[in-house]
């Protein structure tokens, strides 16, 4: 079962699509619209390539687990996505997705301009790795 994760934002949305088992990471991506309608739309766009049965949403808390605006915006952006894609979705907690995801670009020598290009991509790929091992820990006996 392929698994998607999003990493939803303002300007740049980081999508991570697993392996068909829904073991790994596999595919990741970034849209870069502002526009809420034309994210959904393409996202629904990639489900529908990839055979997509799961969605991931990454939920900004804030670092003492409380919501804010962020998560608002998370919360109505998986309501949006429930409908159009008729998929479930799950709010991941994405607490420093993004700094790791900086830090491992870092660490492999991308510049600002190229950080800024995959930055969200990795994030997305972190949610889905932590997605992945919770949701394979809990299957295993």
């Amino acid at each position: 079962m392929r698994i998607m994760a999003i990493d939803y934002g303002d300007a740049h949305t980081g999508i991570a699509i697993s392996d068909p088992t829904g073991l790994l990471t596999g595919v990741s991506t970034t849209i870069h619209s502002r526009r809420q309608e034309q994210v959904v739309e393409q996202i629904c766009a990639l489900i529908r390539e990839y055979g997509v049965e799961e969605l991931v949403l990454g939920y900004p808390k804030n670092m003492d687990g409380t919501l804010g605006p962020r998560a608002e915006k998370a919360e109505a952006m998986a309501a949006l996505l429930q409908e159009a894609a008729g998929l479930p979705v799950v709010l991941w907690d994405e607490r420093r997705t993004t700094v790791d995801a900086h830090q491992i670009l870092i660490q492999n020598g991308q510049n600002a301009r190229k950080r800024k290009k995959t930055v969200d991509a990795v994030a997305a790929s972190l949610i889905l790795e932590g997605y992945l091992i919770y949701k394979n820990s809990r299957a295993t006996p």
